[in-house]
């Protein structure tokens, strides 16, 4: 753990874009390095993916930084819509189970890609902070995940603690033999504005930068 000052800051499509490597980096030392056999060859890879993430308008995004702009944590998300990959693959295996439920969690859902923090910097509830700021006054009805399966890890307590349940349990996505948990959570949905038009970050009545 560092005792460095970090703040969270909404980050725009384009600055996404203009970090892609830094936020590729926090995403290898914080995940692929523990869970790939080829952390370089895994972070190429998702990169290519962000790329095309980043360029679309509806992207959501949220980074932790360091006083000299340093990228500690990171979380971003977007609308799930017929023909992303994640979102049909989620979509088909709980119609199978249930249509109605597939329907209400998935229908108006924002779909949280990634979030992580560097190792240094875990335990300072900095991933709760991403994902409070992340979801905070969004106008869907719900949000969703995946995470790896094991209950009790520090991602799921987090999740859970949060208000996200389980929609798929022991779940493989197709290429892989990992278990996945697919988790919802239920979306209050945007609050009336104060008529100072400011956008504030929830309960520090500062207003969230958005870069």
């Amino acid at each position: 753990m560092t005792d460095v000052d970090v703040s969270v800051v909404r980050w725009s499509p384009s600055h996404m874009r203009a970090r892609l490597d830094d936020v590729i980096g926090v995403y290898k030392a914080a995940f692929l390095d523990f869970h790939e056999a080829d952390p370089v060859r895994a972070a190429r890879d998702r990169a290519h993916h962000a790329r095309r993430h980043f360029d679309r308008p509806d992207l959501l995004a949220v980074a932790a930084v360091t006083g000299d702009d340093t990228l500690v944590g990171i979380t971003y998300a977007l609308p799930g819509r017929p023909g992303q990959w994640w979102h049909d693959v989620v979509v088909d295996a709980l119609t199978a189970i249930s249509p109605p439920s597939a329907q209400h969690w998935l229908d108006d859902c924002l779909e949280v890609v990634e979030l992580h923090v560097l190792p240094a910097y875990q335990g300072r509830s900095l991933g709760r902070r991403l994902l409070r700021e992340l979801l905070h006054e969004t106008p869907y009805r719900t949000a969703a995940l995946s995470a790896l399966e094991p209950r009790g890890s520090r991602a799921r307590r987090l999740y859970e603690s949060e208000g996200f349940v389980p929609l798929l349990s022991d779940f493989r996505f197709p290429g892989t033999m990992i278990p996945y948990a697919v988790l919802g959570k239920e979306l209050p949905g945007p609050v009336p504005q104060d008529t100072s038009g400011d956008e504030h970050a929830p309960g520090t009545g500062q207003p969230t930068p958005v870069r």
